[in-house]
C-alpha cells in the first residue's frame, strides 16, 4: 500500500469521524436548547397567578352581557373566574402534562388541586342549596350538568383530558349566569339565606382545619386521641392508641403548603363574592366585619414567599418554619368562620 492509498484512507477515516460527531455535536445542542427553555418555561409557569378584583369583574360581565347585577351573580361569576383562571394561567392546567416542563412541576400542580377542590365544594353547594329554594325543590339544569364535569379526575391527559371537562362545567356555569340574570327566566334562582350561607361555610370550615393540622404536622407532633371526643357511649370500626404522633413526610411539605396557598386564593374570591351577595344577611346578622376579618387573614396566606425552597424548622428554632406561618394565618381564618356559623345560626 503506498502512502497515497494510506492518505486517502487517512481522509476517508476523518470524513468518518467528523461526520458521526457532527451528528453528536448537533444532537447535544438541541438537548441543551430544549433543556434550558424546559427550566424557563418551568421558572414562569411555578408563577401563581394574582388576585383580582371580584367586583370588577361582575362589572365585566355585565357589561359583556348588557345584564345587570342580580342576587347571586358575583358568586356564580367568582366560580367562573377562578376556574377559568386555573386553566388559563400561565402554562396552563400542569396537573395532567406527561412531558417536561409540566411534568417536572411539583409545587404548581399542588396549587391547582386546592382551587379545583374550593371550586368543586362551591359548585356542589349552589347545585343542592343556593340555587334551590327547599330539599324537595327540583335542581337548576345547568348547573346539575356543571358539578360533576369538576369533579373529574385532576390527573387525566386523554380521552378526556381534564382541562376540558373542567371547561364543560365553566360553560354550564356561565349558563346559569346567563338564566340568573335574565328577567324572563324565572326557573333560575340563587337564594342568598343564612342557613344556605352556613352549610357552605361548614365545608369550608373542615378544610381549612384539616389543612391546619397538615401544615402543623410538618415539624411532628404527639397528639392524644380525641376522635371520640370523650363520648363513653361512642365507637369505632377498629382500635386505635391514645397518642397519636403525627407528621407529614419531609418530601410532601412543599405539596401541602402550595395547596393550601391554592385553597385560600380560591377562598379569597367565593368569601368576597359572598360579601357582595349575602349583604343584606350579613348586615342582620351583624356579620359582615367578621367576614372582613377572615378575608384579611386569608390575604395574608397569599404573601410573596421569598425563600427558594420551603423551609423547615422547628417552632422556635433558627430556620423559619412557612408550614406552621400559613398554618397560623389558616387556623385564625377558620376560628372566624366557626364564629361567623354561629351568628348566622342565631335567630
Amino acid at each position: 500500500m503506498d502512502t497515497r492509498d494510506r492518505i486517502t484512507m487517512t481522509k476517508e477515516d476523518i470524513a468518518d469521524w467528523w461526520a458521526g460527531g457532527f451528528v453528536a455535536r448537533v444532537l447535544g445542542i438541541v438537548l441543551a436548547i430544549y433543556l434550558i427553555i424546559c427550566l424557563v418555561l418551568a421558572f414562569i409557569w411555578s408563577n401563581e397567578p394574582d388576585l383580582f378584583d371580584v367586583a370588577e369583574r361582575v362589572q365585566q360581565f355585565n357589561a359583556e352581557e348588557r345584564r345587570g347585577t342580580v342576587t347571586g351573580t358575583a358568586t356564580a361569576v367568582a366560580l367562573v373566574e377562578v376556574a377559568s383562571t386555573m386553566l388559563n394561567k400561565s402554562g396552563g392546567y400542569v396537573a395532567n402534562d406527561i412531558a417536561p416542563p409540566g411534568a417536572l412541576l411539583d409545587n404548581i400542580p399542588n396549587w391547582e388541586f386546592g382551587v379545583l377542590v374550593q371550586v368543586r365544594d362551591l359548585a356542589r353547594s349552589m347545585r343542592e342549596s343556593f340555587s334551590r329554594s327547599q330539599s324537595q325543590s327540583t335542581e337548576d339544569v345547568d348547573l346539575v350538568i356543571a358539578e360533576p364535569r369538576f369533579n373529574f379526575d385532576s390527573e387525566s391527559w386523554i380521552l378526556p383530558r381534564s382541562e376540558d371537562e373542567y371547561r364543560e362545567g365553566i360553560k354550564y356555569t356561565r349558563e346559569y349566569l346567563l338564566r340568573l340574570s335574565d328577567p324572563n327566566q324565572s326557573a333560575s334562582q340563587f337564594y342568598s339565606r343564612a342557613d344556605n350561607l352556613n352549610t357552605w361555610l361548614a365545608n369550608v370550615e373542615t378544610r381549612l382545619g384539616s389543612l391546619s393540622q397538615r401544615l402543623s404536622a410538618s415539624v411532628g407532633q404527639k397528639r392524644l386521641n380525641v376522635d371520640l371526643a370523650g363520648d363513653a357511649e361512642a365507637g369505632q370500626s377498629t382500635t386505635a392508641p391514645k397518642e397519636l404522633e403525627i407528621k407529614t413526610p419531609w418530601n410532601e411539605i412543599d405539596d401541602v403548603l402550595y395547596e393550601a396557598r391554592g385553597t385560600t386564593w380560591a377562598l379569597i374570591h367565593f368569601l368576597k363574592a359572598i360579601e357582595i351577595d349575602f349583604a343584606d344577611v350579613l348586615e342582620k346578622k351583624n356579620a359582615g366585619v367578621s367576614l372582613q376579618q377572615i378575608i384579611r387573614e386569608l390575604e395574608a396566606t397569599q404573601e410573596t414567599i421569598w425563600s427558594p425552597v420551603i423551609l423547615n424548622g422547628s417552632g422556635f428554632g433558627l430556620f423559619a418554619n412557612h408550614s406552621l406561618v400559613m398554618a397560623s394565618y389558616i387556623s385564625r381564618a377558620n376560628a372566624g368562620i366557626i364564629d361567623l356559623r354561629e351568628l348566622l345560626s342565631r335567630g
